[in-house]
């Protein structure tokens, strides 16, 4: 048996896999869906993990809009360059079709269910005052605030990032001067973090985000807020585009405004086969990257193929860990170069 702390799409996916194969999965969620959100990308490699894992292709793409390309603007001008395979979704599009996929495997999931304590010695764990013992690994896939890291390594916190990230989604669709089905992406300089605003549309929708430098806001203010209380800082942040600005914020009704962290991947303890991290409980990144659901989609998959394999999924975890540290080194040297 598998247990599963975490509900989300990494834990979603990771229990359907393992019980379409077989293999006894159990999840337990501390909210009671798991639907809410606002957007987020997929690319190529993300995309071909949720096939290796059983999710259909056709029903991704129906719930998802194609990114043709991504174009980036700044200081030396405009610049684009291929999709590659890229797909926005929200939120709770994608997780439909993932929980519709896990839901009809034998995995059972437990909502509004959340691990309030663990005994990390004798891999014993409490929902609220039920004890209880798992026969089997734990996989935390409870997101960057997790209770098991905290517990594992209390050493390794998320880390505030330097931005407020702020989503809006348009009430109607829009016509704009910028490509169709492209992501696009302005930026005020090629250092981390830059102030940042993106917005992709098509004939059926458009969204749009901003990343602003300034001081966390409060944590109990992080979830939705009425556009006009942004707009301003919005605009100071990014004073090269205010007509593309504003014909975004005109037709946005409220954004979803969160603190952009980073779970760091400096010093972490080394992964264990009976209790292991994974997805952003592990190695959270800032949304500026891009790649967060991504590396949870592929930490799933990872551990579906060792626990498949009956080989160990600390050394799975060992690897991916270092795949993804090479990987972000390499992103954020094409940064500075100013490549991307």
């Amino acid at each position: 048996m598998v247990t599963i702390i975490g509900g989300g799409i990494a834990g979603t996916i990771l229990a359907g896999a393992l019980a379409r194969d077989g293999l006894p999965a159990t999840v337990y969620e501390r909210r009671s869906t798991v639907d809410a959100g606002a957007f987020l990308t997929l690319d190529a490699r993300a995309h071909a993990a949720l096939g290796e894992l059983g999710i259909d292709r056709a029903d991704l793409a129906a719930a998802s809009y194609e990114v043709r390309a991504l174009g980036v603007h700044d200081r030396t001008g405009y610049r684009a360059q291929p999709g590659a395979g890229r797909r926005i979704y929200f939120r709770p599009d994608l997780l439909r079709v993932l929980t519709g996929f896990a839901h009809a495997t034998a995995a059972a999931f437990h909502y509004d269910r959340p691990v309030t304590d663990l005994d990390i010695e004798n891999g014993t764990m409490w929902l609220a005052s039920e004890l209880v013992t798992p026969d089997g690994p734990i996989i935390a896939a409870d997101g960057i605030d997790s209770l098991v890291r905290a517990h594992l390594e209390p050493d390794r916190p998320a880390v505030y990032s330097g931005q407020v990230v702020i989503y809006g989604v348009t009430t109607t669709p829009v016509t704009l001067p910028t490509e169709e089905s492209v992501l696009h992406f302005h930026r005020t300089g090629n250092a981390r973090p830059t102030d940042a605003f993106g917005h992709l549309w098509n004939d059926e929708t458009a969204v749009w985000f901003a990343r602003i430098r300034r001081p966390p806001i409060p944590m109990a203010d992080n979830g939705f807020h009425p556009v006009d209380v942004w707009a301003e800082q919005i605009h100071t942040a990014l004073p090269a585009i205010p007509e593309l600005i504003d014909s975004l914020l005109a037709i946005t009704d409220k954004v979803h405004v969160s603190n952009a962290r980073d779970v760091p991947l400096t010093h972490p303890r080394l992964p264990r086969d009976d209790i292991i991290l994974c997805g952003d409980a592990d190695h959270a990144i800032t949304p500026a990257a891009g790649v967060g659901a991504r590396d949870a989609i592929e930490d799933a998959a990872a551990l579906y193929r060792a626990l498949v394999a009956e080989t160990s999924i600390a050394e799975s975890m060992a690897t991916r860990r270092d795949q993804i540290r090479a990987e972000r080194a390499e992103v954020a040297e094409a940064f500075r170069r100013g490549r991307f």
